[in-house]
């Protein structure tokens, strides 16, 4: 079993789950694309809950990179916690870090992190971050990229 035993900044938002029926695998626990699904869920909500403008008409976020590491299967029934965090701070990109665990914080399910790059629509170029994000992620960064 996975314990969560290391030292994880607050994190930036906190979304609980509840795992589907549909999310099981042949071996009746959560199938690996689901936990991006998961991840992409809770930022979605946590952008939405900035209450200010994080995507536009002419500029939005892409998905540039993941890394997830599965530390343990997730059982079915189950009510797992997805954290994000930020780890970087860019100009025109923020790295989220993200870790789900169970409701008690005990076991960790998977942990790793994205990196989201702000574009132009038109022209697919890195634009700068959305002021919202960049408050939001700052206020809990440990160290901020020029």
């Amino acid at each position: 079993m996975s314990h969560v035993t290391d030292t994880v900044p607050a994190p930036l938002f906190e979304m609980p789950l509840s795992v589907r029926w549909r999310d099981l695998d042949a071996f009746n626990h959560v199938n690996n694309s689901n936990f991006l699904t998961y991840l992409e869920e809770t930022r979605i909500r946590w952008f939405e809950s900035l209450g200010e403008e994080w995507v536009t008409e002419t500029t939005a976020p892409l998905l540039a990179a993941v890394q997830i590491n599965y530390r343990m299967p997730i059982p079915y029934p189950a009510e797992p916690l997805v954290q994000l965090y930020c780890e970087r701070l860019g100009n025109t990109s923020v790295t989220i870090g993200h870790r789900i665990v169970s409701r008690d914080g005990a076991t960790l399910y998977a942990d790793g992190h994205v990196v989201m790059v702000w574009v132009e629509r038109a022209s697919g170029r890195p634009t700068p971050l959305p002021d919202a994000v960049r408050r939001a992620a700052g206020s809990a960064e440990p160290s901020s990229t020029p």
